[in-house]
């Protein structure tokens, strides 16, 4: 297993993403051939491994306990204190799902916004990563009902724009921005509909992941036995953007240079 150093990530901000699927055995062999990644062991336990590309890891992987859990993306953000979020959570009239519950060196907890769109938070070191960074996910991204409200909800979960937070809020005309030393690590889209048919349109955090031939690994998923297709608006505001969903019907999104 290779040396994976820890740090403290800044508060409020992304720190990590994970997939969590009934089959970690074929979700391995599916991202191996998609997307090249290798795995290794993860610290925190048999049912966890660690995605990794060029020696740096890339996201996380976890086994879905229980019946009826759907596979799924997630981003996790930092957290001061996990109980502390947790109530503000509830609070909010969100929904806390798991946790927080001791992993490892650091506590977690999954839970849903008012609109469903699934999210983590995270206490405690964590891998050196950083969104648009390395291997790490090139974006993060909301699609959501409505991007201002939504930017208020995770600001007072996640202290957002707070004096001496490590994180700030741009509020552009359509969407907000949030950044880290002038860095942007995540954005809140409008655009998703609760009531959409296509779990693609809905209300959901986007992992992205830039390829060199988004065309090429759009191909790639389907071989494997997954499923691909043009990113819709807002997220597919260039045409070298895929979703693509999982043998497992996980989603995430892929983009960069298109093929020939």
């Amino acid at each position: 297993m290779p040396a994976l150093g820890t740090t403290m990530p800044v508060t409020g901000a992304p720190c990590w993403v994970s997939l969590v699927t009934p089959d970690p055995h074929a979700a391995r062999s599916f991202y191996t051939r998609v997307m090249g990644w290798g795995f290794c062991d993860s610290s925190l336990g048999r049912d966890f491994s660690v995605a990794m590309a060029h020696g740096e890891p890339v996201a996380g992987m976890g086994y879905c306990h229980g019946r009826g859990l759907p596979a799924r993306w997630t981003p996790y953000f930092a957290v001061a204190d996990a109980d502390e979020t947790a109530d503000r959570v509830r609070e909010r009239g969100a929904t806390l799902a798991v946790g927080p519950t001791r992993l490892g060196e650091g506590r977690a907890a999954l839970a849903a916004d008012r609109d469903g769109a699934a999210f983590g938070f995270w206490e405690g070191p964590a891998l050196a990563w950083t969104v648009g960074q390395g291997s790490a996910p090139a974006r993060l991204d909301l699609m959501t009902r409505h991007a201002f409200e939504a930017a208020i909800f995770y600001a007072g979960i996640f202290d957002w724009a707070k004096p001496g937070s490590g994180c700030t809020v741009d509020y552009a005309q359509d969407h907000v921005v949030v950044q880290v030393a002038g860095h942007t690590v995540a954005t809140l889209r409008g655009g998703g509909v609760e009531s959409a048919p296509d779990p693609k349109t809905r209300p959901r955090w986007v992992v992205d992941f830039h390829v060199a031939d988004s065309r090429a690994t759009a191909a790639a998923a389907t071989a494997a036995g997954g499923q691909s297709s043009p990113a819709p608006p807002p997220l597919g505001c260039s045409n070298d953007a895929f979703v693509i969903c999982d043998p497992t019907g996980a989603l995430f999104t892929v983009s960069g240079p298109s093929g020939a």
